[in-house]
């Protein structure tokens, strides 16, 4: 096993790393010294320099970090929901619903975001049902600013088309204040609402799994205390599935900072690059621009950040030992 993982995955990893060192275009063999070497100069062009590169990774971060931010919190709380509902000893065909509930995961993410894309098109069966209740659909794949500036201009409290000078002229990473906090697009809002509607199903059952791990002597006990459902929810319930949510987080939390498949079938970055993320422009970068060395550290640098936020996320979540001996 150990030589399994070290061939398929250590060696290629150290492999990408030397590659993101290079300026490399995919057509000569890096590793026989026909690529140029250029140290760390992918890294500087995309976190130091002003230049298009870095303002692409702050784009594409911009739109990550939007994705993680609602995605994350989503849908552990509709799989968290999800888990009680088929937990109850009184539902009928609890099989049934867990199936139901479960059958989006397992489909093709290629084949739900053909649907999806079908779906909040123009011309689309969503536009079409908004339309019947007198409503106008939005240009979903088209329109470029944030839905919070767009919430806010429709309230009359901001001029989306000029706003105010001091978010536009200070900037972080090559992108204005006002890029940062505009909010995500309703492009990005739709990939969104499919990754939580596909990826609940998944995290359900393991939150199922915790739930019919927790002793039944505690939730037994409580009911005699005469404790409320919600009561009983806060105190034992949630308590005893702190390892269980810890684990549903470090999984969403990778996997949305990762999300690829569903941006390339619905989008590729459009409607003016606010649905790019970094694992699409690492993509993109590579095979589209031929550059694959700044390609490699792109992906190094989303590897870096997720090392980092996942161990926040660790330390924010671990369980706090008793300073004193003998409590409870």
């Amino acid at each position: 096993m150990v030589l399994v993982l070290g061939l398929f995955l250590a060696l290629p990893i150290v492999m990408a790393l030397w590659v993101s060192l290079l300026r490399w275009d995919g057509q000569s063999n890096p590793f026989s010294g026909q690529a140029e070497f250029v140290g760390l100069q992918n890294y500087r062009s995309l976190l130091t320099e002003d230049s298009l590169d870095r303002t692409l990774l702050a784009t594409s971060l911009r739109n990550n970090l939007y994705y993680v931010a609602l995605v994350v919190p989503l849908q552990t709380m509709v799989a968290l929901g999800l888990a009680l509902i088929v937990n109850q000893k009184i539902l009928r065909g609890r099989g049934a619903f867990r199936t139901a509930f479960f059958f989006p995961s397992v489909t093709s993410s290629i084949a739900v975001s053909t649907v999806f894309l079908f779906l909040f098109q123009g011309s689309g069966a969503v536009n079409h049902m908004l339309a019947t209740v007198g409503v106008e659909g939005p240009s979903w794949f088209n329109d470029s600013r944030g839905v919070l500036w767009l919430l806010l201009d429709a309230l009359g409290l901001i001029d989306n088309q000029n706003p105010s000078g001091l978010l536009t002229e200070h900037s972080f990473l090559g992108l204005s204040w006002f890029d940062w906090i505009s909010g995500p697009s309703v492009a990005m809002c739709t990939i969104i609402a499919l990754a939580v509607w596909t990826t609940s199903g998944t995290f359900m059952l393991i939150f199922l799994a915790g739930l019919q791990d927790i002793p039944r002597e505690l939730e037994e006990s409580a009911a005699i205390e005469g404790v409320s459902r919600l009561q009983m929810l806060r105190h034992v319930t949630l308590p005893a599935l702190r390892p269980i949510i810890l684990l549903v987080l470090t999984l969403g939390i990778i996997g949305t900072w990762q999300v690829f498949d569903q941006v390339y079938v619905m989008s590729q970055g459009a409607p003016g690059n606010t649905t790019l993320t970094p694992a699409y422009l690492s993509f993109s970068t590579a095979f589209d621009d031929a550059n694959f060395g700044q390609g490699a550290a792109i992906a190094f640098i989303l590897l870096a950040l997720i090392l980092l936020i996942t161990g926040v996320n660790r330390i924010l979540l671990r369980e706090r030992k008793s300073r004193f001996r003998g409590d409870a």
